[in-house]
């Protein structure tokens, strides 16, 4: 579904290193968790495979989704495949949904661009402009409703500042699902929610994957989360893959140093009064 190799990303003319020489795969349907700390490189990587670096970044190595190379591929293709083959949830919904528009128009939107565009979908369907728009609102309806959201109706017509932060993130997933991508990528999308709501974002999660049989790449700097949704898991320490494994593997058996320092944070396996383990502890150089 998804390869990457050697692939490094540069920042300004200082050449700034944000990944360097990050190779990762994910098969059909798998569900692979990519953790470290904040500044790892992470969300830049989701980035790279969206085409959604700034102008300013240098790209390097290959990338390919269903064995179509991503890297230098001209925008009006690589718009084609985003949001349709692959898509991507982001961290912060208010940040992600555009704060003038009704979400039920966000969402159809991503539905529309991919309507016409796509010649199977163009022979398909009748592309005739009111037959599409009555056609987008049904399957709007139907994918919030999917994902949980009560009253689709109301929240359809809703705007982002009228929905409570669960609802947003919601709204978010139908977006990257409507038009059932191979590939969807979540770049931390429960760290925003509060504990009760992140299990039923969690669980949707799982269940919507689980139903489509897409593949997922699941960012996330929170070692429970990832284990809850991934079977695989890949940490990244300065722009680097450092180690990949089961998840049983990573968490109970580390090999890497920042591996077992990150497993021992999350662990925190220490006395009242005692100092909580620091990344020199596993001989790891933190500067």
């Amino acid at each position: 579904m998804l390869e990457l190799k050697g692939v490094g990303v540069e920042f300004g003319r200082r050449r700034v290193k944000a990944l360097a020489g990050v190779d990762l795969r994910i098969g059909d349907g798998q569900r692979l968790g990519l953790i470290g700390e904040s500044g790892s490189g992470k969300s830049v990587l989701a980035l790279a495979i969206m085409g959604l670096l700034p102008e300013n970044a240098r790209l390097t190595g290959s990338i390919t989704l269903d064995g179509q190379e991503l890297v230098k591929m001209p925008d009006d293709r690589y718009s084609r495949i985003r949001g349709d083959a692959m898509s991507l949830v982001f961290q912060e919904p208010m940040t992600a949904l555009d704060p003038t528009m009704a979400v039920g128009m966000q969402v159809a939107e991503v539905l529309r661009l991919h309507y016409v565009r796509n010649p199977k979908d163009a022979a398909k369907y009748n592309t005739d402009a009111a037959h599409i728009a009555s056609n987008a609102r049904q399957r709007v309806l139907d994918i919030l409703d999917e994902v949980g959201v009560r009253d689709p109706e109301r929240v359809a017509a809703s705007f982002p500042h009228q929905l409570s932060g669960g609802q947003r993130q919601r709204v978010l997933i139908a977006m990257a699902l409507i038009n059932r991508p191979g590939l969807v990528i979540l770049d931390e999308p429960t760290t925003a929610l509060d504990v009760r709501v992140q299990a039923q974002v969690l669980r949707l999660i799982d269940s919507e994957l689980a139903a489509s049989g897409a593949a997922c790449l699941f960012i996330s700097h929170d070692l429970a989360v990832v284990a809850q949704v991934c079977s695989e898991v890949a940490v990244m320490f300065r722009g680097r893959i450092v180690e990949q494994g089961g998840v049983k593997q990573i968490f109970d058996a580390p090999q890497h140093a920042y591996t077992k320092a990150l497993v021992a944070a999350a662990r925190l396996d220490v006395e009242p009064g005692e100092r909580l383990p620091e990344l020199q502890d596993f001989g790891v150089d933190d500067d």
